[in-house]
């Protein structure tokens, strides 16, 4: 029997977003898929039941609240090194990539992407600085490193001269919610949301390297020589940097044709994605890019980024732009609106390509790496 602490700081009821979702999908199947060994849930808060998912789960809570650069420091230097300590445990997994140094046992974090060291102005600064300033430490201290793309990987690899051969790609999936609406669905969801109009959708947080402003400018473009009163649905919630959103949308010709739906979960979230003309994610930069998934999942085309690990999620079912090109992005939305056969086309490759993805395969290889990890 193995006793394995697990950071769980994200899992936070109603705000699972990236990273919470992350470690809520893969940690509730590897703890069914092996009840002989002893989780230990590492909360900062008052923890959910409904993530304690199995009976092999212990929940702990540790103080203080990891919310600032400096509580990381005090939570994971202090308490989580004495919480390991005292327990003894065989493995710290930190699905969030954050360890600690005061621990001599195998430590593995995930790291999603490297996009605080490469744009740096995308980060608040105090966290900018401690993610620049630990995460290398961390790249030194862990047994092996597990990551979400093999862009990520090669990444890790270069950026922190981590060895590639201990880096692990555990994909990530899409929730088994995402599925086609059938036509009534659909028009349903349009009437609810858009007055019957079609629309584009992006869901995701509302940050700066989510390349929002250029997604609306795009949209603005493409509205003005559509034929018919496209929407674009904005499904998420503001983040640092957002503000600047604002300022795009009061000089947009078409900020009424903009709907900002806020949080949206489960059935409202899985129909206003199959319900859409395509999917946008146009970001500046991903470690993978989950949305993706989720609109292959519900038949829906996409429109992404070229760069990052955008293309090799999604393959051949997608039309790549460029995130700095508006002109490129509202052409692509125009393709998307005109071109039925464009459209069936990018829904069948969507079809085979999100068979390469799935929670359960991230859970699978996921626990492959714990056992590598454990074996030095």
């Amino acid at each position: 029997m193995l006793k394995i602490a697990v950071n769980t700081r994200l899992l936070l009821p109603g705000k699972l977003e990236g990273i919470g979702w992350f470690s809520f999908q893969s940690l509730k199947r590897v703890v069914h898929t092996h009840p002989e060994h002893q989780f230990y849930f590492l909360f900062d808060r008052p923890w959910d039941e409904s993530f304690v998912f199995a009976n092999n789960v212990h929940p702990v809570r540790l103080y203080p609240q990891a919310r600032h650069p400096v509580l990381y420091y005090l939570f994971f230097e202090m308490a989580v090194a004495r919480y390991l300590q005292k327990m003894k445990a065989d493995l710290f997994f930190s699905p969030d990539g954050f360890l600690t140094s005061r621990f001599s046992g195998p430590q593995l974090p995930v790291f999603h992407d490297l996009n605080f060291m490469h744009n740096p102005e995308f980060i608040p600064g105090l966290s900018q600085k401690y993610y620049t300033r630990f995460f290398p430490k961390f790249a030194r201290i862990a047994t092996r490193i597990a990551t979400v793309s093999e862009y990520s990987r090669q990444d890790i690899a270069q950026t922190f001269g981590y060895p590639k051969g201990r880096i692990d790609v555990v994909y990530n999936g899409a929730h088994e919610i995402f599925a086609p609406a059938d036509v009534s669905a659909q028009r349903a969801t349009r009437e609810r949301f858009t007055g019957g109009c079609p629309y584009f959708v992006y869901v995701g947080s509302l940050h700066k390297r989510k390349n929002i402003d250029h997604m609306l400018l795009a949209f603005d473009q493409f509205r003005s020589r559509a034929s018919e009163a496209y929407k674009l649905v904005i499904v998420g919630a503001p983040m640092f940097g957002s503000g600047e959103t604002k300022k795009v949308l009061s000089g947009m010709q078409y900020a009424d044709d903009v709907i900002m739906a806020g949080r949206l979960y489960d059935d409202d979230l899985r129909h206003i994605v199959a319900s859409a003309r395509a999917l946008l994610l146009v970001s500046y930069f991903e470690g993978f890019g989950i949305p993706i998934i989720e609109a292959m999942q519900c038949d829906v085309p996409v429109i992404t980024s070229n760069v990052t690990a955008m293309p090799e999620v999604a393959g051949e079912a997608a039309l790549l732009t460029d995130p700095g090109s508006v002109e490129q992005i509202a052409n692509a939305m125009q393709a998307l609106s005109r071109d039925d056969k464009l459209r069936q086309d990018l829904i069948e490759k969507g079809r085979r390509q999100r068979a390469r993805f799935s929670w359960d395969q991230t859970a699978e290889r996921l626990w492959q790496s714990m056992e590598k990890c454990l074996k030095g």
